[in-house]
């Protein structure tokens, strides 16, 4: 009888022990080779040692006699507990009773040519064990075990979906089933804890039971998750790539780190304090093909070069380019001699950047020195050049003297690293960029293309609310451009959101057809990143003000929602030019005081940026800000950022703080509004930023930037929200579609249709309405997990045998259109109707026990990973919780202003209306005011002065002389119609309003008269 092929875990267990040994050169080991107390292969590590170094054996045995082995044992597990693996297989042990030193693993040399130390190499074992009983308090096993002399490294729990388990399962065995305390899973002990199965590979460099950070180690498929389908098992590039002895040798040595953060707390009784905590790095597969990639391409045709990675935010960029610089220093050409690179550059604004190069070159290279950090200006960094400093990191604002200091020195070769030059470019910084190209001997051709190029850069840089901000990105462009790529300079640019001409510069060429098209040397893209839950989509709640009020209208006589005062503000929104600023202030901050404050997003610590289309705007905003949040006696302030100076004002005595201050008085819990004006919408890191207020068309790469401030994830952070006055939907889908595969326009949201859909769930009967308040009271009540799935069971019981699969299908599309739906509207509409609520919480843990084709969704972590909190919080304000992709909102045309057409009388009663509804103001005779408010405004249009003011003064000096006049007109109605009058007299607000709208309307009434003339 033949053997049946194993689809069971052991299977793929086997199938990859195999691969290990047969392709890769790995010993089989079997699994009573393993000490577990020692957590080590002892007769392999001493087989490795008496092998590879003889005479030090031979010392150790002479002193230590029958305990030479039970010493070494100690030592090393000493060492690795105090340093971690990687540094102990990196340097090796020095035994203090002999002075001797003993290397535990050989690193490959840069050159085969190096004889001795390549037979080092060949002789570290590599080796694989199967079912590995890992602690001597149980019969627990790990399915695979990697080791390097006998010191495991590597960890795996498979799964095969053949046998309906998949990678979620894996990483639930490694939360729920292997104890951190466990020696071999203190943090440091191992290098890596992978999840496989046969479609996806997961890691964790430390496990800490529900809260094991798992990290996708995937290829990317169709520039999203996952991984391309490949003829075979989706994911054997594990074990045919990467852990090949070359690529885990490359990993030990360049890669993987032990490091220790700083991080911040509040203490007991609220100052902040600092603790040092350890954290093990492990690259992500991207991170670590595309330094291996560009270390290839440049080891293969020398300096001279320029790349182009375009990896989006979320993808680490801060370790990829420190892995690279520390690599690039050493990369030598293929004999092994001479160095490729004299110096790496490092161009970056992140001050936390030089801090972490230094850090990550000190693990590697024991050399003082190498990194020096440019503070002092050209001097300090023509020195550092000159004395050949391995490392340099330096500012965008320095980049100009970095051309021209390299063209001074030809014998020495460059890799310059850029790092997302995203920040905001000024005039002042242009014109020392045209200072420095003038001093160079260019070609006509060049000097041509050059000025053009520069004087597109300055006129844009003068339009304050152009479209697109110029960037330090355009910069380099340019600098690059005009030294022709110099001949002993490599450029290695990296960035998320390239602009055209970047691509063109830096960016591979291709074919397309008859067309040269230009792509990025390696891409990890916003898709990929989103999908892989390293940021967020924040096109998923983006919506117009168009929809917004559309919205807004449409609950406007329907009982089931609040009329709060806040909806009428917005409906009778009028957007006379001066009140606009007053009036969307009020309205932001209400629909944030309303919408993120109250419902309790992020945990009640959300942060909101308005994004203003000037500075003087910015001023403004500023103003009003302050003016309301006093007024509603809000516990919260705001900040401005913007630069130079408007009429005598500025940042500083705006915010009461310096300008450089600004992004950690931001970080205080009291500012939670930050208003910018070119500033802070490029780079700029603050992942309490929850909800963006856009008040200046965007367009291309801006619109992407701008709105990316929102995406970087917070363990609290489950959503973002967008409210956009100025753009349409269209576009900024067309801005984003370049980097990412998005659609934001889906059908009109009518809320009616969470009503229909609630009804139709309720309909199939697979829970009540009871079970639905009981499982939410239960969270309220943080009960155990789980009486939690005890209570989803049942009701994905009755899904599983009494529907039909048609049924099925249904009822799960109809949950998911419910939550997303639901998660939508939440952030607009303030439900009063608690079930909608609790239906919500229900089925959006309910739909994960549904199965179908729901893809899993592990970066948002495992059901049984409920944060208990952020759930009561939101349950107690009854309001939403989790983001899940969300619905789309088409916006629908409404015109806030009604059409200029209007005749004036329509457009008084409407103001008067407004009026009723602001002051609580009840005027007897309606009729009678409108008239009389006619009246004025027709004597007021007939006042020569005015005409004339409005004919040959500007807007401000017209509405004085208009306030002046109107305030003269209605003094003559005060025994027509005193209640006006007094209101006018006693209220300052009704004053401001009255007198602003009569401008409006007079200034019309007078325009038209001219035009008529003419």
């Amino acid at each position: 009888m033949t053997k049946q092929t194993d689809t069971a875990e052991k299977g793929l267990e086997s199938h990859i022990a195999h691969l290990l040994v047969d392709t890769n050169g790995y010993l089989l080991r079997e699994n009573h080779a393993y000490d577990n107390v020692a957590c080590l292969d002892s007769v392999l590590l001493f087989e490795f040692l008496e092998a590879t170094q003889p005479k030090s054996v031979a010392k150790l045995k002479t002193y230590h006699k029958d305990l030479y082995e039970q010493k070494i044992i100690k030592r090393i597990n000493d060492q690795i507990q105090a340093k971690g693996v990687i540094e102990v297989l990196r340097k090796g042990i020095t035994d203090g009773f002999t002075d001797t030193k003993l290397q535990l693993f050989y690193d490959k040399p840069v050159s085969n040519y190096n004889a001795s130390a390549n037979s080092l190499y060949q002789a570290n074992r590599f080796s694989v064990m199967r079912q590995v009983y890992f602690s001597p308090l149980n019969k627990k096993s790990l399915d695979l075990v990697v080791f390097i002399n006998g010191i495991p490294i590597i960890s795996f729990e498979l799964k095969n979906e053949l046998t309906k388990q998949n990678v979620e399962h894996a990483i639930k065995q490694y939360k729920t089933d292997r104890d951190p305390n466990e020696e071999l899973f203190r943090l440091g002990r191992l290098m890596v804890n992978f999840a496989v199965d046969t479609e996806e590979v997961w890691m964790c460099t430390q496990l800490k039971k529900e809260k094991s950070y798992f990290l996708p180690f995937n290829k990317g498929y169709n520039n999203g998750a996952g991984n391309p389908p490949n003829g075979g098992i989706k994911t054997d590039y594990l074990w045919k790539e990467i852990l090949t002895k070359s690529s885990l040798t490359d990993i030990i040595q360049n890669f993987c780190q032990l490091i220790t953060e700083e991080k911040e707390y509040l203490d007991e009784k609220g100052k902040v304090r600092t603790r040092k905590e350890k954290k093990l790095i492990f690259p992500r597969y991207h991170q670590l093909v595309a330094v291996r990639n560009l270390l290839a391409d440049a080891q293969e045709k020398g300096s001279g070069q320029k790349y182009l990675i375009q990896h989006s935010a979320g993808s680490g960029k801060s370790n990829s380019i420190s892995w690279l610089a520390h690599q690039l220093v050493g990369l030598h050409d293929k004999s092994g001699q001479n160095n490729i690179f004299d110096t790496v550059i490092v161009v970056t604004d992140r001050r936390v950047l030089d801090a972490q190069i230094r850090e990550n070159i000190k693990q590697y290279q024991q050399v003082k020195g190498v990194v020096e950090a440019i503070t002092e200006g050209s001097k300090q960094l023509k020195q550092a050049l000159e004395e050949g400093k391995k490392i340099i990191i330096t500012t965008i604002q320095k980049f100009p003297h970095i051309v021209e200091d390299i063209g001074d020195l030809p014998g020495n070769n460059f890799a310059i690293i850029i790092d997302e030059a995203h920040s905001s470019l000024s005039g002042q910084m242009a014109r020392k960029l045209n200072e420095t190209l003038s001093k160079l001997n260019l070609d006509q051709a060049t000097q041509a293309e050059l000025e053009e190029d520069l004087e597109d850069i300055l006129s844009m840089i003068e339009v304050e609310d152009a479209e697109e901000t110029i960037t330090g990105e355009d910069l380099i462009r340019v600098l690059v451009k005009s030294r022709k790529l110099l001949a002993n300079a490599s450029y290695f640019a990296f960035t998320a959101t390239p602009k055209n001409k970047t691509l063109e510069l830096f960016g591979v060429p291709f074919q397309d057809g008859d067309k040269t098209k230009f792509r990025a040397f390696h891409l990890y893209s916003m898709k990929q990143a989103i999908e892989e839950g390293f940021i967020l989509d924040v096109l998923q709640n983006y919506t117009t003000y168009q929809s917004y009020y559309a919205l807004l209208k449409k609950i406007e006589d329907d009982p089931e929602y609040d009329k709060l005062k806040a909806q009428k503000k917005l409906k009778h929104y009028v957007e006379s030019h001066e009140h606009a600023i007053k009036k969307k202030a009020i309205l932001i901050i209400e629909h944030f005081m309303e919408n993120v404050i109250r419902k309790k997003r992020m945990g009640g610590f959300a942060k909101a940026m308005l994004v203003t289309s000037s500075r003087a705007n910015a001023v403004k905003y500023k103003k009003a800000f302050d003016d309301y949040l006093l007024k509603i006696n809000s516990p919260f302030l705001s900040v401005v950022a913007f630069s130079g100076e408007i009429d005598g004002q500025t940042e500083a005595s705006l915010n009461g703080f310096s300008s450089a201050n600004i992004p950690s008085e931001f970080e205080k819990n009291e500012y939670r509004f930050l208003l910018v004006a070119n500033k802070y919408q490029t780079g700029f890191d603050q992942p309490l930023l929850h909800t963006m207020y856009v008040d200046k068309k965007l367009g291309g790469v801006n619109a992407v930037q701008t709105l990316s401030r929102l995406n970087r994830s917070h363990p609290l952070k489950k959503d973002t929200f967008v409210l956009d006055f100025a753009n349409t939907a269209e576009d900024i889908e067309k801005a984003f579609k370049p980097y990412f595969e998005s659609t934001i326009l889906g059908e009109a949201t009518d809320p009616n249709k969470l009503f229909d859909l609630q009804d139709a769930l309720d309909n199939f009967q697979v829970y009540t309405k009871e079970q639905v308040f009981e499982f939410s009271e239960k969270i309220l009540a943080n009960v155990p997990v789980d009486q939690l799935h005890a209570m989803l069971d049942t009701s994905s019981e009755i899904f599983r045998n009494d529907l039909a699969e048609e049924q099925q299908a249904d009822f799960r599309a109809k949950v998911k259109t419910y939550v997303r739906l639901y998660i939508f509207l939440s952030q607009i509409l303030p439900f009063e109707n608690p079930y909608l609520e609790r239906l919500y919480i229900f089925l959006n843990h309910l739909q994960n026990k549904l199965g179908g084709d729901t893809p899993i969704d592990l970066a948002q972590g495992i059901l049984d990973n409920i944060d208990m909190d952020s759930y009561r919080l939101q349950l107690e304000a009854t309001t939403n919780i989790v983001m899940e992709q969300g619905e789309d909102l088409k916006p629908i045309p409404t015109d806030m202003r009604g059409g200029s057409s209007e005749p004036e009388i329509d457009r008084l009663s409407n103001i008067l209306q407004t009026f009723n509804d602001r002051y609580g103001t009840q005027f007897e005779d309606a009729d009678k005011v409108r008239q009389m408010a006619e009246n004025i405004a027709n004597d007021v249009a007939k006042n020569k002065e005015l005409i004339s003011s409005i004919q040959h003064s500007d807007d401000q000096n017209a509405r004085i002389t208009s306030d002046k006049v109107v305030g003269e007109e209605l003094l003559k109605h005060i025994t027509t119609n005193f209640d006006l009058y007094k209101l006018y007299s006693d209220n300052k607000e009704f004053k401001e309003d009255f007198s602003a709208m009569m401008f409006g309307v007079v200034k019309e009434l007078i325009n038209r008269g001219i035009n008529a003339q003419k």
